[in-house]
Protein backbone atom coordinates (compact mmCIF):
# COMPACT_ATOMS: atom_id res chain seq x y z
CA UNK A 1 0.00 0.00 0.00
CA UNK A 2 2.92 2.35 0.63
CA UNK A 3 3.86 2.21 -3.06
CA UNK A 4 0.31 3.18 -4.07
CA UNK A 5 0.70 6.42 -2.13
CA UNK A 6 3.57 7.36 -4.47
CA UNK A 7 1.59 6.63 -7.64
CA UNK A 8 0.51 9.97 -9.21
CA UNK A 9 -2.38 8.23 -10.99
CA UNK A 10 -3.93 7.05 -7.73
CA UNK A 11 -6.73 9.47 -6.71
CA UNK A 12 -6.12 8.74 -3.04
CA UNK A 13 -2.35 8.53 -3.20
CA UNK A 14 -1.64 11.02 -0.42
CA UNK A 15 -4.65 10.16 1.67
CA UNK A 16 -3.10 7.54 3.90
CA UNK A 17 -5.14 5.56 6.42
CA UNK A 18 -7.61 7.42 8.60
CA UNK A 19 -6.31 8.44 12.02
CA UNK A 20 -8.74 6.10 13.75
CA UNK A 21 -9.72 2.80 12.09
CA UNK A 22 -13.34 3.08 11.02
CA UNK A 23 -15.53 0.12 11.97
CA UNK A 24 -19.13 -0.94 11.56
CA UNK A 25 -20.17 1.69 14.08
CA UNK A 26 -18.90 4.41 11.72
CA UNK A 27 -20.92 2.84 8.91
CA UNK A 28 -24.02 2.76 11.10
CA UNK A 29 -23.52 6.41 12.07
CA UNK A 30 -23.19 7.44 8.42
CA UNK A 31 -26.30 5.52 7.36
CA UNK A 32 -28.31 6.99 10.23
CA UNK A 33 -27.14 10.50 9.32
CA UNK A 34 -28.14 10.07 5.67
CA UNK A 35 -31.49 8.56 6.66
CA UNK A 36 -32.10 11.57 8.89
CA UNK A 37 -31.28 13.91 5.99
CA UNK A 38 -33.71 11.96 3.81
CA UNK A 39 -36.53 12.33 6.33
CA UNK A 40 -35.78 16.03 6.86
CA UNK A 41 -35.89 16.66 3.11
CA UNK A 42 -39.12 14.71 2.83
CA UNK A 43 -40.70 16.85 5.54
CA UNK A 44 -39.58 20.04 3.80
CA UNK A 45 -40.94 18.77 0.51
CA UNK A 46 -44.33 18.06 2.05
CA UNK A 47 -44.43 21.41 3.81
CA UNK A 48 -43.65 23.23 0.56
CA UNK A 49 -46.39 21.34 -1.29
CA UNK A 50 -45.84 18.32 -3.52
CA UNK A 51 -47.42 20.05 -6.50
CA UNK A 52 -44.84 22.80 -6.39
CA UNK A 53 -42.00 20.49 -7.32
CA UNK A 54 -40.47 21.78 -10.51
CA UNK A 55 -43.24 24.28 -11.21
CA UNK A 56 -41.80 26.81 -13.59
CA UNK A 57 -44.16 29.53 -12.36
CA UNK A 58 -42.27 29.77 -9.08
CA UNK A 59 -39.07 31.65 -8.56
CA UNK A 60 -35.95 30.15 -7.10
CA UNK A 61 -36.59 31.74 -3.73
CA UNK A 62 -40.25 30.83 -3.45
CA UNK A 63 -39.84 27.45 -1.84
CA UNK A 64 -37.34 24.60 -1.69
CA UNK A 65 -38.67 22.76 -4.73
CA UNK A 66 -39.22 25.68 -7.13
CA UNK A 67 -37.99 25.52 -10.72
CA UNK A 68 -35.32 28.12 -10.02
CA UNK A 69 -33.88 25.87 -7.34
CA UNK A 70 -33.99 22.93 -9.71
CA UNK A 71 -32.15 25.02 -12.32
CA UNK A 72 -29.09 25.18 -10.09
CA UNK A 73 -27.58 22.88 -12.66
CA UNK A 74 -25.78 19.64 -12.28
CA UNK A 75 -22.36 19.82 -13.83
CA UNK A 76 -22.76 23.43 -15.01
CA UNK A 77 -19.90 24.91 -13.05
CA UNK A 78 -19.80 26.47 -9.59
CA UNK A 79 -23.17 27.68 -8.35
CA UNK A 80 -23.57 30.10 -5.44
CA UNK A 81 -25.16 28.65 -2.34
CA UNK A 82 -28.89 29.36 -2.17
CA UNK A 83 -30.02 32.00 0.28
CA UNK A 84 -33.50 30.53 0.69
CA UNK A 85 -34.67 27.20 2.09
CA UNK A 86 -32.99 23.94 1.20
CA UNK A 87 -33.93 22.44 -2.15
CA UNK A 88 -35.98 19.55 -0.80
CA UNK A 89 -36.13 17.53 -4.02
CA UNK A 90 -32.38 17.81 -4.51
CA UNK A 91 -31.75 16.85 -0.88
CA UNK A 92 -33.97 13.79 -1.31
CA UNK A 93 -32.00 12.68 -4.36
CA UNK A 94 -28.72 13.37 -2.61
CA UNK A 95 -29.54 11.32 0.47
CA UNK A 96 -31.02 8.49 -1.60
CA UNK A 97 -27.88 8.33 -3.78
CA UNK A 98 -25.60 8.15 -0.76
CA UNK A 99 -27.67 5.52 0.97
CA UNK A 100 -27.82 3.37 -2.16
CA UNK A 101 -24.11 3.75 -2.91
CA UNK A 102 -23.08 3.01 0.66
CA UNK A 103 -25.24 -0.10 0.75
CA UNK A 104 -23.55 -1.26 -2.46
CA UNK A 105 -20.00 -0.75 -1.18
CA UNK A 106 -20.43 -2.07 2.36
CA UNK A 107 -23.09 -4.71 1.73
CA UNK A 108 -20.97 -7.57 3.22
CA UNK A 109 -21.36 -5.93 6.65
CA UNK A 110 -25.13 -5.51 6.39
CA UNK A 111 -28.07 -7.85 6.42
CA UNK A 112 -27.92 -9.26 2.88
CA UNK A 113 -31.66 -9.64 2.29
CA UNK A 114 -32.43 -6.14 3.58
CA UNK A 115 -29.64 -4.49 1.59
CA UNK A 116 -30.59 -6.30 -1.65
CA UNK A 117 -34.18 -5.14 -1.31
CA UNK A 118 -33.36 -1.58 -0.23
CA UNK A 119 -30.66 -0.57 -2.69
CA UNK A 120 -32.63 -0.80 -5.97
CA UNK A 121 -35.57 1.05 -4.42
CA UNK A 122 -33.34 3.96 -3.43
CA UNK A 123 -31.79 3.98 -6.91
CA UNK A 124 -35.27 4.03 -8.46
CA UNK A 125 -36.30 6.99 -6.31
CA UNK A 126 -33.13 8.98 -7.01
CA UNK A 127 -33.38 8.39 -10.75
CA UNK A 128 -37.07 9.27 -10.89
CA UNK A 129 -36.60 12.54 -9.03
CA UNK A 130 -33.61 13.50 -11.18
CA UNK A 131 -35.39 13.30 -14.54
CA UNK A 132 -37.27 16.60 -14.38
CA UNK A 133 -34.20 18.56 -13.42
CA UNK A 134 -32.18 16.77 -16.11
CA UNK A 135 -34.55 17.86 -18.88
CA UNK A 136 -34.68 21.45 -17.61
CA UNK A 137 -30.88 21.68 -17.39
CA UNK A 138 -30.49 20.08 -20.83
CA UNK A 139 -32.84 22.57 -22.46
CA UNK A 140 -31.07 25.50 -20.81
CA UNK A 141 -27.70 24.16 -21.97
CA UNK A 142 -28.83 23.69 -25.57
CA UNK A 143 -30.51 27.09 -25.86
CA UNK A 144 -27.46 28.86 -24.48
CA UNK A 145 -25.24 26.94 -26.92
CA UNK A 146 -27.49 27.96 -29.84
CA UNK A 147 -27.30 31.57 -28.72
CA UNK A 148 -23.52 31.38 -28.45
CA UNK A 149 -23.05 29.68 -31.81
CA UNK A 150 -25.40 31.88 -33.82
CA UNK A 151 -24.71 35.17 -32.08
CA UNK A 152 -28.41 35.95 -32.40
CA UNK A 153 -30.71 37.55 -29.85
CA UNK A 154 -32.06 35.49 -27.00
CA UNK A 155 -34.68 32.98 -28.04
CA UNK A 156 -38.22 33.50 -26.78
CA UNK A 157 -38.05 30.21 -24.90
CA UNK A 158 -35.08 31.47 -22.91
CA UNK A 159 -37.15 34.36 -21.57
CA UNK A 160 -39.59 32.08 -19.75
CA UNK A 161 -39.62 32.05 -15.97
CA UNK A 162 -36.89 30.05 -14.31
CA UNK A 163 -34.55 29.95 -17.35
CA UNK A 164 -33.29 33.52 -17.73
CA UNK A 165 -29.52 33.54 -17.39
CA UNK A 166 -27.94 36.18 -15.14
CA UNK A 167 -25.69 37.37 -17.98
CA UNK A 168 -28.70 37.98 -20.21
CA UNK A 169 -30.44 39.93 -17.46
CA UNK A 170 -27.40 42.15 -17.09
CA UNK A 171 -27.28 42.67 -20.85
CA UNK A 172 -30.89 43.84 -20.99
CA UNK A 173 -30.23 46.35 -18.23
CA UNK A 174 -27.42 47.96 -20.24
CA UNK A 175 -28.69 50.39 -22.90
CA UNK A 176 -25.39 50.20 -24.80
CA UNK A 177 -25.04 47.70 -27.69
CA UNK A 178 -24.05 44.28 -26.48
CA UNK A 179 -20.84 42.86 -27.91
CA UNK A 180 -20.95 39.31 -29.32
CA UNK A 181 -19.98 36.51 -27.01
CA UNK A 182 -16.41 35.29 -27.12
CA UNK A 183 -15.91 32.78 -29.94
CA UNK A 184 -15.58 29.14 -29.05
CA UNK A 185 -13.55 26.49 -30.78
CA UNK A 186 -16.65 25.26 -32.61
CA UNK A 187 -18.12 28.62 -33.56
CA UNK A 188 -18.94 28.69 -37.30
CA UNK A 189 -17.25 31.09 -39.67
CA UNK A 190 -19.02 34.39 -40.47
CA UNK A 191 -20.19 32.93 -43.79
CA UNK A 192 -21.86 30.00 -42.02
CA UNK A 193 -23.28 32.02 -39.16
CA UNK A 194 -25.81 33.61 -41.45
CA UNK A 195 -27.19 30.19 -42.38
CA UNK A 196 -27.07 29.12 -38.75
CA UNK A 197 -29.00 32.16 -37.55
CA UNK A 198 -31.82 31.39 -39.97
CA UNK A 199 -32.54 28.03 -38.39
CA UNK A 200 -31.39 28.70 -34.84
CA UNK A 201 -34.68 30.23 -33.68
CA UNK A 202 -36.74 27.36 -35.09
CA UNK A 203 -34.27 24.83 -33.71
CA UNK A 204 -34.57 26.45 -30.28
CA UNK A 205 -38.36 26.37 -30.48
CA UNK A 206 -38.32 22.70 -31.50
CA UNK A 207 -36.00 21.79 -28.63
CA UNK A 208 -38.14 23.78 -26.23
CA UNK A 209 -41.29 21.91 -27.27
CA UNK A 210 -39.69 18.47 -27.07
CA UNK A 211 -37.77 18.92 -23.83
CA UNK A 212 -40.54 20.85 -22.09
CA UNK A 213 -42.92 18.02 -22.92
CA UNK A 214 -40.41 15.51 -21.56
CA UNK A 215 -39.95 17.64 -18.43
CA UNK A 216 -43.70 17.83 -17.88
CA UNK A 217 -44.00 14.07 -18.14
CA UNK A 218 -41.07 13.62 -15.76
CA UNK A 219 -42.77 16.02 -13.35
CA UNK A 220 -45.97 13.95 -13.42
CA UNK A 221 -43.97 10.76 -12.99
CA UNK A 222 -42.17 12.22 -9.95
CA UNK A 223 -45.45 13.30 -8.37
CA UNK A 224 -46.95 9.87 -8.93
CA UNK A 225 -43.84 8.24 -7.49
CA UNK A 226 -43.92 10.40 -4.35
CA UNK A 227 -47.56 9.50 -3.78
CA UNK A 228 -47.21 5.79 -4.50
CA UNK A 229 -47.23 2.94 -2.04
CA UNK A 230 -43.78 2.00 -3.31
CA UNK A 231 -42.35 5.32 -2.15
CA UNK A 232 -44.12 5.12 1.21
CA UNK A 233 -42.58 1.67 1.73
CA UNK A 234 -39.13 3.12 1.02
CA UNK A 235 -39.75 6.04 3.38
CA UNK A 236 -40.85 3.67 6.13
CA UNK A 237 -37.68 1.61 5.75
CA UNK A 238 -35.54 4.74 5.81
CA UNK A 239 -37.33 5.88 8.98
CA UNK A 240 -36.41 2.57 10.61
CA UNK A 241 -32.86 2.94 9.34
CA UNK A 242 -32.57 6.30 11.08
CA UNK A 243 -32.93 4.53 14.42
CA UNK A 244 -31.53 1.05 13.81
CA UNK A 245 -29.02 -0.16 11.19
CA UNK A 246 -29.39 -3.87 10.34
CA UNK A 247 -25.77 -4.99 10.56
CA UNK A 248 -25.00 -8.56 9.54
CA UNK A 249 -23.93 -9.68 13.01
CA UNK A 250 -22.32 -8.38 16.16
CA UNK A 251 -18.85 -8.84 14.66
CA UNK A 252 -19.71 -6.39 11.88
CA UNK A 253 -19.81 -3.55 14.43
CA UNK A 254 -16.07 -3.94 14.99
CA UNK A 255 -15.14 -4.79 11.39
CA UNK A 256 -12.60 -2.67 9.53
CA UNK A 257 -14.19 -0.74 6.67
CA UNK A 258 -10.95 0.04 4.88
CA UNK A 259 -10.71 -3.18 2.81
CA UNK A 260 -14.18 -2.59 1.35
CA UNK A 261 -13.37 1.06 0.69
CA UNK A 262 -10.09 0.01 -0.94
CA UNK A 263 -12.03 -2.39 -3.18
CA UNK A 264 -14.22 0.52 -4.34
CA UNK A 265 -11.08 2.55 -5.05
CA UNK A 266 -9.52 -0.33 -7.01
CA UNK A 267 -12.66 -0.73 -9.12
CA UNK A 268 -12.45 2.95 -10.00
CA UNK A 269 -8.74 2.73 -10.79
CA UNK A 270 -9.27 -0.28 -13.05
CA UNK A 271 -12.13 1.42 -14.88
CA UNK A 272 -10.01 4.54 -15.47
CA UNK A 273 -7.15 2.39 -16.71
CA UNK A 274 -9.50 0.92 -19.32
CA UNK A 275 -10.42 4.37 -20.67
CA UNK A 276 -8.73 5.65 -23.85
CA UNK A 277 -6.89 8.31 -21.86
CA UNK A 278 -3.99 8.37 -24.32
CA UNK A 279 -6.36 9.36 -27.10
CA UNK A 280 -8.31 11.71 -24.85
CA UNK A 281 -5.00 13.26 -23.82
CA UNK A 282 -5.29 15.39 -26.94
CA UNK A 283 -7.74 18.31 -26.87
CA UNK A 284 -9.87 16.59 -29.53
CA UNK A 285 -10.29 12.88 -30.02
CA UNK A 286 -10.64 12.55 -33.79
CA UNK A 287 -11.77 8.93 -33.66
CA UNK A 288 -14.54 9.75 -31.18
CA UNK A 289 -15.64 12.83 -33.11
CA UNK A 290 -15.95 10.90 -36.38
CA UNK A 291 -18.42 8.53 -34.73
CA UNK A 292 -20.13 11.29 -32.74
CA UNK A 293 -20.82 13.37 -35.83
CA UNK A 294 -22.12 10.47 -37.91
CA UNK A 295 -25.86 10.10 -38.63
CA UNK A 296 -25.90 6.78 -36.77
CA UNK A 297 -28.50 7.15 -33.97
CA UNK A 298 -26.70 4.60 -31.76
CA UNK A 299 -25.01 6.05 -28.66
CA UNK A 300 -21.32 6.73 -28.86
CA UNK A 301 -19.45 3.53 -27.91
CA UNK A 302 -17.08 5.38 -25.57
CA UNK A 303 -19.74 7.23 -23.61
CA UNK A 304 -20.85 4.21 -21.57
CA UNK A 305 -17.31 3.67 -20.26
CA UNK A 306 -17.08 7.25 -19.06
CA UNK A 307 -20.51 7.13 -17.45
CA UNK A 308 -19.44 4.01 -15.58
CA UNK A 309 -16.31 5.76 -14.32
CA UNK A 310 -18.50 8.62 -13.09
CA UNK A 311 -20.61 6.16 -11.10
CA UNK A 312 -17.56 4.43 -9.65
CA UNK A 313 -16.04 7.79 -8.70
CA UNK A 314 -19.18 8.62 -6.75
CA UNK A 315 -19.06 5.29 -4.93
CA UNK A 316 -15.42 5.89 -4.07
CA UNK A 317 -16.20 9.36 -2.70
CA UNK A 318 -19.08 8.03 -0.61
CA UNK A 319 -16.77 5.36 0.82
CA UNK A 320 -14.27 8.07 1.77
CA UNK A 321 -17.08 9.98 3.48
CA UNK A 322 -17.88 6.91 5.58
CA UNK A 323 -14.23 6.47 6.56
CA UNK A 324 -13.90 10.14 7.41
CA UNK A 325 -17.11 10.18 9.42
CA UNK A 326 -18.25 13.32 7.58
CA UNK A 327 -19.68 14.49 4.28
CA UNK A 328 -16.84 15.44 1.96
CA UNK A 329 -19.00 17.94 0.04
CA UNK A 330 -20.07 19.79 3.17
CA UNK A 331 -16.81 19.48 5.11
CA UNK A 332 -15.15 21.88 2.65
CA UNK A 333 -11.78 20.39 3.46
CA UNK A 334 -11.91 21.48 7.09
CA UNK A 335 -11.09 17.97 8.28
CA UNK A 336 -8.19 17.51 5.87
CA UNK A 337 -9.72 14.52 4.08
CA UNK A 338 -10.88 16.06 0.80
CA UNK A 339 -8.78 15.40 -2.29
CA UNK A 340 -9.49 18.29 -4.64
CA UNK A 341 -8.55 16.08 -7.59
CA UNK A 342 -11.60 13.94 -6.93
CA UNK A 343 -13.81 17.03 -6.91
CA UNK A 344 -12.31 18.31 -10.18
CA UNK A 345 -12.57 14.89 -11.79
CA UNK A 346 -16.19 14.58 -10.69
CA UNK A 347 -17.06 17.98 -12.15
CA UNK A 348 -15.43 17.02 -15.46
CA UNK A 349 -17.42 13.78 -15.60
CA UNK A 350 -20.63 15.67 -14.80
CA UNK A 351 -19.93 18.00 -17.72
CA UNK A 352 -19.21 14.97 -19.89
CA UNK A 353 -22.55 13.40 -19.00
CA UNK A 354 -24.47 16.65 -19.59
CA UNK A 355 -22.80 17.32 -22.95
CA UNK A 356 -23.30 13.77 -24.23
CA UNK A 357 -26.98 13.80 -23.28
CA UNK A 358 -27.42 17.25 -24.83
CA UNK A 359 -25.80 16.04 -28.05
CA UNK A 360 -28.18 13.08 -28.12
CA UNK A 361 -31.15 15.42 -27.62
CA UNK A 362 -30.00 17.63 -30.52
CA UNK A 363 -29.56 14.59 -32.76
CA UNK A 364 -33.01 13.31 -31.83
CA UNK A 365 -34.56 16.70 -32.63
CA UNK A 366 -32.76 16.73 -36.00
CA UNK A 367 -34.50 13.44 -36.88
CA UNK A 368 -37.92 15.09 -36.51
CA UNK A 369 -39.83 14.57 -39.80
CA UNK A 370 -40.45 17.46 -42.19
CA UNK A 371 -38.26 20.09 -40.53
CA UNK A 372 -36.73 22.85 -42.62
CA UNK A 373 -33.17 22.36 -43.91
CA UNK A 374 -32.00 25.44 -41.99
CA UNK A 375 -33.40 23.99 -38.76
CA UNK A 376 -31.69 20.66 -39.39
CA UNK A 377 -28.43 22.49 -40.13
CA UNK A 378 -28.62 24.43 -36.86
CA UNK A 379 -29.30 21.24 -34.92
CA UNK A 380 -26.36 19.54 -36.64
CA UNK A 381 -24.01 22.37 -35.66
CA UNK A 382 -25.39 22.22 -32.12
CA UNK A 383 -24.80 18.46 -31.99
CA UNK A 384 -21.21 18.91 -33.16
CA UNK A 385 -20.66 21.63 -30.56
CA UNK A 386 -21.83 19.36 -27.74
CA UNK A 387 -19.66 16.48 -28.95
CA UNK A 388 -16.70 18.87 -28.81
CA UNK A 389 -17.76 19.67 -25.25
CA UNK A 390 -17.68 15.94 -24.54
CA UNK A 391 -14.10 15.69 -25.72
CA UNK A 392 -13.13 18.81 -23.76
CA UNK A 393 -14.60 17.24 -20.59
CA UNK A 394 -12.63 14.04 -21.20
CA UNK A 395 -9.46 16.06 -21.61
CA UNK A 396 -10.21 17.97 -18.39
CA UNK A 397 -10.80 14.72 -16.53
CA UNK A 398 -7.52 13.11 -17.54
CA UNK A 399 -5.71 16.39 -16.87
CA UNK A 400 -7.00 16.51 -13.29
CA UNK A 401 -6.63 12.77 -12.75
CA UNK A 402 -2.92 12.74 -13.56
CA UNK A 403 -2.08 15.62 -11.26
CA UNK A 404 -0.33 15.11 -7.97
CA UNK A 405 -2.81 14.72 -5.09
CA UNK A 406 -3.57 17.92 -3.21
CA UNK A 407 -4.78 17.50 0.34
CA UNK A 408 -6.70 20.37 1.87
Amino acid sequence: MAQRHLDPTDPTAAAGPPPVPAGGDALADYLRAQATEFLRALRLHRESGAGAHGNGAQSSGSHPSGAGALDRGRGRGPVPAPDGPVDAARALRRAARRLSGTLHTFQPLLDAEWAEAMRPELAWLSGTLALEHAYASRLDRLLQALHRLSGSAAFPAQQQAGRAAPARAAATADPAPVAPLAPSVTRPSPADRGNLTVGAAKAGALLDRQLTLARTRAHSTALQALGSSRFHAVADKVALLASEVPLKDTAAAAADLRPLAAAARDRLTDAVAALPLVTAGNPYNAQALVHGLSPDPAPHPQDAQWHQVRLLLRLHRYALEVLAGTDAEDADGADGTTDVRLLAAGEALDRHRDASEAAAAAAQAARTPRIAPATAYALGVLHADQRHEVEAARYAFQHSWRKEPIRL
